[in-house]
């Protein structure tokens, strides 16, 4: 995908005048950068000390353990799969290829290279994610556990033959910031799990090459952060990963200032990433968990090198925790909502690891869980090891942990509505993104997803891709992908590009009451959204639980337009269509389960399943994956109509 002229005006559009600034002067500094490539500063005595207090590796739970171990394996034999696609070359890999088209990137100074182009690079996202080194993380807690040294020869193999193809400032891997941020502190934890390996320092400290690379990346990272409408998620991996490399590579003459800019930047960043629920303010969950990773992983590298970081820090996570204990169903899922890249902070488990039950348990051990959090069976390898360099978290006398499990977040328009049967019901009034630009938001003001013991019912689709299909991103992103109402074929919001939004529908929630389904009675929330200009739509919630039935009215105040109800089923739900009845089927721990769909009779409704011209009736479980699944639509007018009125009934 190559960005039009006209992308730039939309993009420039976004930009305040102190972004405008800063950005050219980021444009003056590399193409001072092209021809004036400064040396890595001489190091002598360099000593790597950041290391695993004793016994660490031991608290490592067994079957945690085996996963590691399986897929450390799996990598040595070099299998390995990145967002749908299944490589079998990790053991010499072409650092510049991607695999799912075969195109190999154009070797040149990094920000010429026009990554967003596939026919030019190839799918950006499949190169850059194997260059985030998190294999190798995983390869070298497998030393760290078995000390068994063809893992540590393997991670070191890699990472000589990578520091080898791609000089500083040469090629794709030095283009976004976000790729430096996670990579440094991917080599972080690698030097730190190899510790007791007779080879780590001379792959590190005593080795000019890593020297050059370390100080290059964040020279930079200093350089280069992202700037004012994209001061996302990219910033605080960004900030992280320096912060990391400063604290554990403390080697260079700007190891301090670097260290001090960065944390400034952490502390800053995360409180303005987060509302002051503890909510991510991009609205993406996975978004959240990467935010989350990085955070407690920069808290247990400042930790370890004695830096003290501001409490607000150690509070804004605290919060990310509470606020993730009290949105996950009960099988520890979290809501399915805006973009999801399947992006990690810090990976050093096996496949099969829960993220978010790895995300609670780390939260208990640094933070101390609370009566009503979901409880967590499932074990992994990073808890232990972030607890052992990390301080527990000092109660605060000032600071207030909710009493009870929170259902509404005012702040960020979520709303959790639970009943009987493990019914679960995300209702979503929220803004429509964070930042200017809104980059990972999708078009779903007023949309539902809907559970049953952990099963999608009513499933948010997901995201599928970001680059080089341009058709499949509007789709997953675009308003009739989601659980809503779409007028006139048009979305709430305006989109101007992959990760731009030019228009922002506004939403409010009119009311929010959780606490009745609890009791036997009836839960209630309501809201709207003026992303259509000259209607409003406001719908109405309400989950009952003696009769486990869930109510949506949709109501479209204005002229008369023409109308699509859009309910996106789970792939594991069967749906048999008769007029505006659906009976759906699915079996959940090998037992069969049901529900009726009684949808608005005011419309037309018809079935969809994995049509492609448009897209229609799809589900994406991670990036690059996507499923058939059925789509109900709903057509019609809403001139005349009192409401739109659907009624899910769960049996038994």
């Amino acid at each position: 995908m190559t960005m039009s002229a006209g992308w730039y005006l939309r993009r420039l559009s976004r930009m305040g005048p102190r972004e405008v600034g800063g950005r050219a002067g980021d444009a003056v500094r590399r193409r001072r950068w092209r021809s004036a490539r400064p040396d890595c500063p001489s190091v002598t005595g360099a000593r790597f000390t950041a290391v695993l207090p004793a016994g660490t590796i031991a608290a490592v739970p067994p079957d945690a353990a085996k996963r590691l171990i399986a897929e450390a394996d799996r990598l040595m034999y070099g299998h390995a799969e990145f967002f749908g696609v299944v490589r079998d070359d990790l053991t010499d890999p072409d650092w510049w290829c991607d695999p799912k088209t075969g195109r190999r990137a154009p070797w040149g100074y990094a920000f010429d290279v026009p990554y967003r182009n596939e026919d030019a690079v190839g799918d950006i996202k499949q190169i850059w994610e194997l260059s985030r080194h998190q294999y190798l993380t995983v390869l070298a807690a497998a030393y760290a556990i078995t000390g068994n040294e063809r893992y540590a020869e393997r991670v070191a193999e890699h990472l000589r033959s990578w520091w080898a193809a791609n000089p500083p400032l040469r090629g794709v891997h030095w283009i976004s910031g976000i790729e430096l941020g996670i990579r440094l502190l991917s080599w972080v934890w690698i030097r730190r799990l190899l510790d007791g390996w007779p080879g780590a320092a001379g792959l590190f400290e005593d080795n000019t090459v890593a020297l050059n690379q370390i100080w290059h990346h964040q020279r930079w990272l200093a350089a280069f952060p992202s700037r004012g409408s994209s001061a996302n998620n990219h910033i605080i991996a960004e900030a992280a990963g320096q912060f990391a490399a400063a604290c554990a590579f403390d080697w260079f003459p700007s190891s301090a200032r670097w260290r001090a800019d960065a944390l400034r930047s952490l502390e800053r960043q995360l409180r303005g990433n987060t509302f002051a629920s503890g909510l991510n303010r991009e609205l993406a969950t996975e978004y959240h968990g990467l935010v989350l990773e990085l955070g407690l992983a920069a808290v247990a590298e400042a930790d370890a090198a004695d830096v003290p970081v501001p409490a607000s820090i150690r509070l804004v996570l605290l919060r990310m925790t509470d606020a993730l204990a009290a949105v996950v169903d009960n099988r520890l899922r979290p809501p399915r909502q805006g973009d999801a890249d399947d992006g990690h902070g810090l990976v050093v488990d096996g496949t099969g690891t829960d993220r978010w039950a790895s995300l609670l348990a780390t939260g208990d051990a640094v933070f101390g869980r609370l009566d009503w959090w979901p409880t967590v069976t499932g074990t992994d390898v990073r808890t232990p090891l972030l607890a052992a360099l990390a301080r527990p978290y000092a109660k605060d006398g000032t600071v207030t942990r909710p009493s009870s499990r929170p259902a509404h977040f005012a702040d960020a328009g979520l709303t959790i509505l639970r009943g009987p049967g493990e019914i679960w019901c995300r209702c979503d009034g929220g803004p429509h993104g964070f930042l200017s630009i809104a980059a990972h938001a999708h078009a779903d003001a007023l949309s539902v997803e809907v559970r049953h013991d952990g099963v999608d019912v009513l499933a948010d689709p997901g995201t599928y891709c970001y680059h080089g299909q341009p058709g499949w991103r509007q789709y997953f992103r675009s308003t009739l992908g989601h659980n809503t109402l779409q007028l006139d074929g048009s979305d709430q919001s305006v989109s101007g590009g992959p990760f731009l939004w030019t228009r922002h529908a506004r939403s409010r929630v009119l009311a929010a009451d959780t606490s009745e389904a609890s009791d036997g009675g009836t839960a209630r929330w309501s809201a709207e959204h003026d992303g259509y200009q000259g209607s409003v739509h406001r719908r109405r919630v309400e989950l009952t639980a003696a009769s486990q039935e869930l109510k949506v009215v949709d109501e479209v105040r204005g002229p008369r337009r023409a109308v699509q109800l859009a309910y996106h089923l789970g792939p594991a739900i069967a749906a048999d269509l008769t007029d505006n009845r659906a009976l759906l089927t699915w079996t959940r721990d090998g037992e069969d389960r049901s529900a009726v769909l009684d949808l608005p009779g005011e419309l037309s409704w018809r079935a969809h399943r994995g049509e492609t011209a448009p897209p229609l009736g799809w589900y994406s479980a991670g990036f690059g994956r996507k499923e058939p699944s059925t789509t109900l639509i709903g057509t019609g007018f809403t001139e005349g109509a009192e409401g739109f009125t659907t009624v899910l009934r769960f049996r038994g």
